[in-house]
């Protein structure tokens, strides 16, 4: 898997650059997934990571539908 990101430095102001890279890759899940990949995990603790984030999903999915 490759992903481009690409960030401009404006005003050579490199720390808000690295600000804007963070977040980015925070939106795009990259050190959820780093964090979840530098251990082994096992096959029955992966199942149940899976379907609690199902889960977590569809309620927040729930959650947004009745809002309108």
């Amino acid at each position: 898997m490759e992903v481009i990101i690409k960030i401009e430095v404006k005003d050579n102001n490199v720390e808000q650059a690295l600000r804007v890279l963070k977040r980015k890759l925070q939106r795009d899940g990259f050190f959820k997934i780093v964090k979840i990949r530098s251990n082994y995990e096992k096959p029955s603790e992966k199942k149940k990571r899976i379907l609690q984030e199902n889960i977590k999903r569809v309620k927040k999915l729930n959650k947004l539908k009745n809002r309108i």
